[in-house]
């Protein structure tokens, strides 16, 4: 897919509705609506994935709106959902309803929650999301879904499918590109899009952190769920550290080129430090250069080993300035012809998500971030499969990419086959 085919903006765009709604979000009625709890002002939320982030997002859809009530959830794991819901029950005793009866757990658990519910956070491993994202929009459910939206081609062309039936529908779909809910970098990125730097020419970014955790093996766990319990380090699960975590830098270059996706992308990377086999298949360091047909590259450097210099850095480089954004410290500069320095009020980038996809649900206006979620979670895609194979990987080709990493049935048992990748060596599908 290039530029030129690329499919129009889906639902009210992201710009055009924080013009309409952002400034009064505090304010908006809670108005009633048929699909809402049989025409009540109460809005029920299910949680579908509740670990340690699918928590967090059920806090701040209770913070966002007096009228949600947390009415189902659903994990593959009991323990993780006991553990979520103790703590969401001691907090928001007022504002979680779910009783045994509508807690689930088990492949099928996110069928049930949607049968429940209003709207719906999914924030289970990233494998998972197309299949969540499609049964939702078919369940009539407005939607959270965290980064990324899916780990391969077909999961990506699948959620844009699903982003397009939401829009027909009048449901909203948020995404959870989080740092486009900062009001430091929105501030900043403004500034960008409207020429404060001149042209843009190139992005840099740097995304180097430490390594995550790891969950020792129990005697009772099957393969699979030993391997879905540590899903981040396999491929099929998580996408790669470069889809799963860095793909918050290759979103904020993509926005610094108005969300145009690159035409290609030329990566390296591989498993220096984190080889032992219980890391699976992922690797622990990528770059990537990225080129647009007007001859602009973004450069992204990530990286997960521990006892390194870590930082969360983008320079964009313009013909009349450089914004330089540190995101870790909420720090925002331009220097040259425009200089400036952020010096607004800070918030909480992960509230505001849901603070404005609530307005946008209770306002009736839509918030359909489906383009965007897609393209960004495809341009990471187009790293991992040049690293992964050494070759030049067009966004096209990686948009229609055949390679589905998904076991072909989700069950507990035997695992999935792990392999490590060799560029030059592992072949583009």
């Amino acid at each position: 897919m290039t530029k030129s085919s690329n499919p129009p903006s889906s639902g009210l765009p992201r710009r055009e509705f924080l013009k309409t709604a952002g400034a009064g979000l505090a304010a908006l009625p809670l108005l009633s609506r048929n699909a809402f709890a049989g025409g009540s002002d109460k809005l029920k939320v299910g949680l579908i994935g509740c670990g340690g982030r699918g928590t967090g997002a059920a806090m701040q859809a209770i913070r966002a709106d007096s009228g949600v009530v947390l009415w189902a959830m659903g994990d593959l794991f009991a323990n993780r959902l006991a553990s979520s819901y103790e703590g969401l029950s001691s907090n928001f005793p007022d504002q979680v309803d779910v009783p045994s009866e509508r807690q689930f757990v088990g492949f099928d658990a996110y069928l049930k929650v949607i049968e429940e519910c209003d709207v719906v956070l999914l924030t289970t491993t990233p494998a998972f999301r197309p299949m969540h994202i499609a049964a939702a929009v078919e369940g009539g459910c407005h939607i959270f879904a965290e980064k990324p939206v899916a780990v391969d081609a077909p999961g990506a062309r699948s959620v844009l499918a699903s982003a397009r039936k939401a829009k027909a529908k009048g449901l909203s779909l948020a995404s959870g590109f989080c740092w486009r809910a900062d009001n430091c970098l929105r501030a900043g990125y403004d500034r960008i899009l409207a020429g404060d730097i001149g042209e843009v020419r190139h992005i840099h970014a740097t995304y180097l952190a430490s390594e995550l955790w790891y969950k020792k093996r129990q005697p009772e766990w099957s393969d699979m769920e030993y391997q879905l319990r540590n899903w981040y380090y396999y491929t099929p699960f998580s996408g790669d550290h470069i889809v799963e975590q860095a793909i918050h830098s290759v979103d904020k270059i993509l926005w610094a080129k108005e969300d145009s996706p690159p035409i290609y992308a030329t990566a390296m990377g591989g498993r220096q430090v984190r080889t032992n086999p219980k890391y699976g298949n992922i690797y622990d360091h990528f770059g990537v250069v990225y080129d647009w047909a007007d001859g602009t590259q973004g450069f992204l450097q990530t990286r997960q080993q521990n006892g390194c210099h870590g930082e969360n850095l983008d320079r964009v480089v313009g013909s009349e300035g450089i914004a330089h954004i540190d995101g870790w410290q909420q720090k925002f500069a331009i220097r040259g012809v425009k200089s400036w320095d952020f010096a607004g009020e800070s918030n909480d980038m992960y509230q505001t998500e849901h603070d404005e996809l609530f307005a946008a649900i209770r306002s009736g206006l839509a918030m359909n971030q489906g383009d965007e979620m897609v393209q960004s979670t495809v341009a990471a895609l187009m790293g991992r499969m040049s690293a992964y194979t050494g070759q030049r990987i067009t966004y096209q080709q990686a948009f229609e990419s055949q390679e589905n990493l998904l076991p072909k049935e989700w069950v507990f048992g035997e695992g999935i086959e792990v392999s490590i990748a060799m560029p030059g060596r592992t072949k583009f599908l």
